[in-house]
């Protein structure tokens, strides 16, 4: 395995890890889930798929090359791989008790609006982060799979305004956080 597979694999596991580590500390697999189980079960089922094939792609060789010298191809998708691991990475440290799996999306009684950190420029860096993370990826791998991140794009802007909606009716202060952030990118989106 080359050091640039050695890197994305040993990004996504230090991903996986900080997500396992900060649930099972904030006891959010104790809470009582919203969601039907089978909504639940199915969910849980496509993200494990997803994160076993992300990660199996970093030790099979190149899966539909873009480029056959995809140096600055590789250069821009770690550069992008790194950005997005470190933006996740930052909302979910910074989200620290008020983070619920996608699939329990719901607002807690006690939860509080974060608007500081990423938070105060962006109000979903995590999901901002991880398209940009699986762009680099494939971008770094050399793969037309890249474009399959694209179909990510719709599931997850609809997946932000759902969530908005619901912040924006319990939360106190949330469509004033709204009018003064971005939802994905500073000055763009």
């Amino acid at each position: 395995m080359t050091p640039l597979r050695v890197y994305l694999l040993l990004g996504l596991i230090a991903h996986k890890a900080l997500w396992e580590i900060l649930k099972r500390r904030a006891g959010v697999a104790e809470r009582q889930p919203m969601q039907s189980s089978l909504f639940r079960t199915l969910v849980k089922i496509v993200k494990a798929v997803l994160l076993v094939a992300v990660a199996a792609q970093t030790v099979v060789p190149e899966i539909l090359p873009i480029a056959h010298d995809p140096l600055v191809l590789r250069a821009a998708g770690v550069m992008l791989f790194t950005l997005g691991l470190g933006l996740a990475m930052a909302g979910r440290i910074e989200l620290g008790d008020n983070w619920l799996d996608i699939e329990d999306a719901r607002v807690r009684p006690d939860q509080a609006l974060i608007a500081t950190g990423v938070y105060k420029y962006v109000r979903h860096p995590i999901y901002a982060g991880d398209l940009l993370l699986l762009v680099g990826l494939e971008l770094s791998l050399n793969s037309w799979l890249v474009l399959a991140v694209g179909l990510l794009i719709p599931v997850v802007v609809i997946r932000a305004r759902m969530e908005e909606s619901m912040l924006s009716r319990a939360l106190h202060g949330y469509d004033g956080y709204r009018e003064q952030t971005w939802r994905f990118v500073p000055f763009i989106v």
